[in-house]
């Protein structure tokens, strides 16, 4: 009598993942595809997205996603869950991670608040001119509590215009879910007009102004364990609104990468 063999199962993993947009939902579906692994998936969701409520094992909505409630989730099912993911920027910024590995001791993937870079546009810009100078366009830095009036800082402005010409991008130091950025030609086309775009975004806290450049957008990111670098596929971002990018700039309408 001929024996048969009995395929093991595959091994379950656990997944914590917080969840705002169609990003985090890719990465629900990558993971529940997997052929290597029975995926139960834990989701911190910051709506009610119906794909990831019928992947999910557990689904929480957190309208705010914020790091106290996330990591309460976690801490319920913490020995059910292997990892977890972060795809929206606030909480990573906010130091996500280093709460709920304290808490929990879950392993997360995504940097901690010390070098959550999307953090400061000043930071990064610093950065470059620490590591690869060659690779920064001309920028200026203008901190409110360096100036005691709004005359004072337009004249400041007006000078470093006058440097650069008015050929430049405003961009404010702290995440606006990419709708806080200003170019000339697209957003305005006078010296009064980028004036004014640049005080609309000071009025909140550090600016920068740095020359334009043009040349086709493209994402390169990589998970990093300390050790070794593992990249992932080029991609390119598309920001602006409605056909033809003629809309004002969005947190992303899209991308694409070769395959």
């Amino acid at each position: 009598m001929k024996s048969t063999e009995v395929s093991p199962l595959p091994e379950k993993i656990g997944i914590l993942v917080v969840s705002y947009g169609a990003r985090a939902a890719a990465m629900i579906d990558a993971f529940t595809r997997s052929d290597n692994y029975r995926v139960e998936i834990y989701v911190a969701d910051k709506q009610k997205n119906p794909f990831n409520v019928k992947q999910a094992k557990e689904h929480v909505v957190i309208p705010d996603l914020n790091i106290v409630q996330t990591c309460k989730f976690a801490k319920r099912f913490k020995h059910k869950i292997d990892f977890g993911m972060v795809g929206p920027e606030k909480p990573i910024i906010e130091g996500i991670r280093d709460v709920v590995e304290k808490e929990t001791d879950i392993p997360l993937i995504c940097p901690t608040k010390e070098y959550a870079l999307e953090a400061s546009k000043v930071a990064q810009r610093l950065l470059f001119d620490r590591i690869v100078p060659e690779a920064n366009p001309k920028f200026k830095v203008f901190d409110p509590k360096n100036f005691s009036t709004v005359a004072a800082v337009k004249e400041e402005v007006n000078k470093w215009l006058n440097q650069t010409g008015n050929e430049v991008a405003v961009k404010p130091d702290r995440p606006a879910a990419g709708k806080g950025v200003g170019v000339w030609g697209d957003h305005f086309n006078t010296r009064e007009e980028l004036v004014d775009h640049f005080m609309s975004n000071i009025e909140y806290g550090p600016a920068i102004i740095e020359e334009k450049i043009e040349g086709e957008e493209s994402s390169f990111q990589a998970f990093c364990d300390g050790k070794h670098l593992a990249p992932l596929p080029e991609t390119r971002d598309y920001k602006r609104a409605f056909d033809g990018d003629k809309g004002p700039n969005t947190g992303g309408m899209g991308s694409y990468k070769t395959v």
